[in-house]
This record gives structure tokens, C-alpha cells and sequence, in this order.
């Protein structure tokens, strides 16, 4: 299944949510030390998708649950809905 493509051939590749917004670069991957699971995506958000600016950290990147990568290939496409905090 793609979502098990190594991190590095991710590396880069444009983030966009199921619905077809562009929510940013992929720049990094937080790997499990013990499991060597990948747990979140580093994006580097568009800063014209407003979703993307609201979740913008202190360091100006996003953390993204890798639960939330719905498929990977020429982009990354992660669930929308797994961004809300409500």
C-alpha cells in the first residue's frame, strides 16, 4: 500500500487535504524509536489555505497525525477532518 513509502521519497512532495486543498509541503517525518512507525508529517503550510495558518506552530510547521495520510503518490492527501479541533 503507498502509505508505507519510505520517508524519504515523500520528502518534498505537496500535502492536500481529500478535497482537493493544497495544505503544504511535506519537509519531515517523526519516526518511532522502538516500533520504527512513522507517527506525524512536518509540513510546511500553505500559507494561503486558512486551516493551514490556524494549525501553524510556534516554528512555523504543522504537525500531522500519520493516521490522517490517506494515500501517497504524486502527493500526499491527508483527511481533512482529522485537522479539527472542535
Amino acid at each position: 500500500m503507498g502509505k508505507y513509502t519510505l520517508a524519504r521519497q515523500m520528502s518534498g512532495k505537496k500535502v492536500i487535504t481529500n478535497d482537493g486543498e493544497e495544505f503544504g509541503r511535506l519537509v519531515d517525518v517523526n519516526i518511532n524509536e522502538i516500533t520504527g512507525k512513522i507517527e506525524e508529517l512536518i509540513v510546511e503550510p500553505n500559507p494561503d489555505n486558512p486551516l493551514a495558518e490556524e494549525m501553524r506552530q510556534e516554528d512555523g510547521l504543522i504537525m500531522c497525525p500519520y493516521d490522517a495520510v490517506l494515500a501517497v503518490g504524486d502527493f500526499v492527501i491527508v483527511e481533512k477532518r482529522s485537522f479539527h479541533t472542535e
